[in-house]
Formats: structure tokens, sequence, C-alpha cells
């Protein structure tokens, strides 16, 4: 058994400009410290297939689909079309996001089918941001809940745990499951920052832990020693997801938590042990944030080591 390691050529292929810090540098970079650790060499590679629309309409509405579709048309005839401020297309990108969420499904299907351990999709654009009708702070698709979609609906799962360990709130991923019981969310992020809510939808199930910026690893690991990990023991999660953004890391300009490459492999830790207690070690990650490029990678590279007892 192994861990997988899911990407895709075309998720090179969305830019958003040269300026633009969600970059495809930044897959390079795990792929970059990966190889030169030694770990690309112990994952097995899995090239992404594109999610189908009738996965996506799990969790996106078909007027929000089609509406990708007219903006990756104008996108082909301008260059670029905006979504909002922060998130664009180019003519390439509705393919790298159907890849990025096929992605997770993909992985799903692998982790159930009990052909690798566990898995994690180097994809962009990243999705945590992406609610049922409207795009955002970088993201098209929702990855993550396509995959926890498809693993209750082809799978049967009953009770899965999303865990969001981004700088930011995973709006979108609370939006799609704040009124399903079959799913808890558990996230740490910065506040007040972008997206500026997971206050107000905090519940049993949606377990948001805001952190004040300047925040470090004792205080996240003493968050999820009291709060998460007692949510995910009375939950009794099937399967764990893991929104696994790195912009909290310390050397990360684009906020201002202090997490380093340990805590990273630390939550990875307690993660994998509520896998192996309730949910019969299955995980699947996939990546969120992360700017800073060779922070990214040595933090990926860290989540890794643990997913993959390496």
């Amino acid at each position: 058994m192994h861990t997988a390691f899911i990407s895709h050529p075309d998720c090179l292929l969305h830019d958003m400009g040269p300026y633009h810090p969600e970059s495809p540098a930044r897959l390079k970079a795990i792929e970059d410290a990966l190889t030169a650790c030694g770990l690309m060499d112990k994952l097995e590679r899995h090239a992404a297939p594109l999610a189908t629309r009738e996965q996506l309409e799990r969790v996106h509405t078909p007027g929000y689909i089609a509406s990708l579709d007219v903006s990756s048309s104008r996108a082909r005839s301008s260059g670029l079309a905006y979504l909002d401020p922060d998130t664009a297309m180019n003519q390439h990108s509705l393919k790298a996001a159907y890849r990025a969420a096929g992605a997770v499904i993909l992985a799903a299907d692998l982790v159930m089918g009990k052909k690798a351990d566990n898995a994690f999709c180097s994809v962009r654009p990243p999705g945590h941001h992406a609610e049922r009708d409207r795009a955002m702070g970088f993201c098209l698709l929702n990855n993550i809940a396509a995959g926890v979609a498809h693993a209750m609906d082809a799978h049967a799962l009953e009770r899965i745990a999303v865990v969001d360990f981004d700088v930011h709130h995973g709006n979108g991923t609370e939006d799609i499951f704040r009124d399903d019981p079959r799913v808890m969310m558990v996230s740490i992020f910065q506040h007040p920052f972008y997206p500026y809510g997971g206050l107000t939808g905090r519940s049993e199930r949606m377990v948001n832990i805001p952190l004040a910026a300047g925040s470090g690893g004792e205080i996240f690991r003493r968050v999820v020693s009291e709060f998460w990990l007692p949510s995910l023991e009375r939950f009794k999660p099937q399967m764990l997801f893991i929104s696994a953004g790195f912009d909290a890391h310390t050397d990360d300009d684009l906020a201002s938590l202090n997490l380093v490459e340990s805590d990273y492999a630390w939550v990875t830790e307690r993660i994998r042990e509520v896998a192996q207690v309730h949910a019969a070690n299955r995980i699947v990650s996939s990546l969120e944030g992360g700017y800073a490029l060779p922070a990214l990678g040595r933090s990926a590279a860290a989540h890794l080591r643990v997913l993959s007892d390496s």
C-alpha cells in the first residue's frame, strides 16, 4: 500500500497573470521539494481525470457551472475573464478546475477501493472558497466538496470530516455542507481576515476556530487538541478530507500566522491518529493555499512525509 500523488499538467496552464500569487510555480515548488528529499520516488503518481458535470452538480448549482462556461468563452477571446477582483480565468482555467475536482474524486475512489492508503492532490486552482453558486478567493470549483460528496454518494459513507488548516476560512466548504449532518468541518483561520466569516456558522459540526494575527505553533496545537480532536472523536468520521493550505506559514507574506513545517507534520500526525481509530486510515488531502514557494515546498513535504510514513 502507498500514498497516491495526483496531479495533471493542465493544472499548470491556469494562469491569472505574472504577478498573481496563485501561480503555476506553486506546483513546481512542491514537486521540486519532494524530489529533493527523496519522497517523490515513494509516492505513486496518478493523472487527475476531468470531473463530470454530474459529479460537480452534487455541490454546485447547474446555473453556476454554466456561468463558468460563459466566462471560459470570454477568456478565450479576451485573455482573462475576472470572476471577482482576485479570481480570473484564462482559456485553460476551466479544464484545470475540472482536473482539480476530478483529482479529489479519484483520490476518494483509490482510498475507498483500497488501492492507496491515502492520497495527496497537488492541483490548482484551489477550491475551499468556492461556494455552491459563487467563485471567489482564487477558487472556481470546490475540489474538496466534490470529493466528499462523491464519497458519500458513490461509497455510501455516512460521516465524513473535513479538516482545513489554511490561513483563510473555508467559507465555500461551510456553505455547501453547513446543513448536511453527514459532514463535520474543523478549521482554523486568521481573524479578522479574508473572507471575513467563520464565526456565525459555528456549531457542533462546524468547529471553526479563529486565531489572532501573530499566533504560532503553540496556540495552533492547543486549539487542535482542545477543540478539533474532541469534536472528531465524538463524530467518529469514516473518512477524513484535508484542505491543505500552507499559507499560515511564518514565511508567507499574504497572512500573519506563524506556523512552521513541524506544525504541519504534527497536525498531520493527529489527523492520522483519528483516521486509524475511526476511518480505517482513510485520508484524502488536497492543496489549497501557500504562496511563499520555498516554504510551500517544505511544508507539503513535511505533510507528505507523515502521510506516507517516510
